[in-house]
């Protein structure tokens, strides 16, 4: 009996024990729960002011340390530090690249000329005079992008001096025209940039293969309807332009050949003579006229054909 009583003591207390530590968790749990909520709510109550705060100081550590990497690449020129600060960055190359995509350039082709605008600000900047990194590679990256459309934007390839002279060019007739109250002539341009009469010309001439024409462009328009376009003034191809090409190799040739033979092919082709009026003029028989005739007709006509057959090869290889 004294044995199942202090058994029964024993449970008794072991349940108690039990309870107690299952209440102890509860309230640790619960003490976790208000601490959560309590930091939750310090969190909301925060003011919009000191977030700010947190993140410009967040921004301004973030541009003490890009400043810093800038420093020591000055300095070492660590091709893999130069390859990091690169790609930090490249989302500059990106966002200007989108910014100029759908123009008539390929996308590749625009974030290829963003990339290497990029390289260049890395390669250039001096973190000495104070600047942001982003403010100074922006219009590096921008100038990079823009000059490649100015070369690809032009049908004929034009010199780079003359491209750059036409863009001024631009700029000056639209300050002079409110200046002096007229379109300005190329003598006033001249004058305006400081450049000779010649170089402006030239470079009015060339900007006018900017942009290719359509033949299809309308460049007269009325009320009927019956728009002027410029294939409408195209003229058609001239059938004699052929004959005079040939005769003008004809007049080549007999100059090369011995006079009795340019006398026999003039009178008898041009003068429209006989062989027998020819003979006598030259005193000599009718078949002598008709042989050296047939011989002169027979050597230009190889040589036609062999003249034919260089510009067919040249055609072909343009093609």
């Amino acid at each position: 009996m004294a044995e199942e009583k202090m058994a029964d003591k024993k449970n008794k207390i072991d349940d108690k024990k039990s309870d107690a530590i299952k209440q102890a968790q509860k309230n640790i749990s619960k003490k976790t729960e208000e601490k959560d909520e309590d930091l939750k709510a310090e969190e909301l109550s925060e003011p919009i002011e000191d977030k700010k705060q947190k993140k410009n100081d967040k921004k301004r550590r973030k541009q003490e340390e890009i400043k810093e990497k800038f420093i020591e690449f000055q300095k070492t020129k660590d091709k893999a530090l130069r390859d990091e600060l690169i790609e930090e960055h490249m989302y500059l190359a990106e966002i200007l690249a989108k910014k100029y995509a759908g123009r008539g350039i390929d996308y590749e082709d625009i974030f290829q000329v963003a990339s290497v605008g990029l390289i260049l600000a890395v390669d250039r900047f001096d973190p000495s005079k104070g600047y942001v990194f982003s403010s100074y590679a922006t219009p590096t990256i921008i100038g990079e992008i823009k000059r490649h459309f100015r070369d690809k934007g032009w049908t004929i390839k034009v010199p780079r001096r003359i491209q750059e002279l036409s863009k001024k060019i631009s700029v000056a007739k639209n300050v002079l025209a409110g200046e002096l109250g007229k379109i300005p002539t190329a003598e006033d341009i001249a004058d305006y940039l400081d450049v000779s009469y010649d170089q402006v010309i030239e470079a009015m001439e060339a900007s006018k293969v900017y942009q290719p024409g359509s033949i299809d462009s309308t460049i007269d328009s009325s009320d009927d309807g019956n728009d002027l376009q410029i294939s409408d003034i195209i003229g058609d191809e001239d059938p004699t332009y052929e004959r005079v090409e040939n005769l003008d190799y004809l007049v080549r040739e007999l100059k090369k050949l011995p006079k009795i033979e340019r006398t026999i092919l003039i009178e008898r082709y041009i003068n429209r003579k006989t062989q027998i009026a020819i003979a006598e003029e030259l005193g000599i028989s009718q078949m002598t006229v008709s042989r050296i005739e047939k011989k002169v007709i027979r050597a230009l006509r190889v040589e036609a054909e062999k003249r034919m057959g260089i510009e067919h090869k040249k055609e072909s290889k343009k093609k």
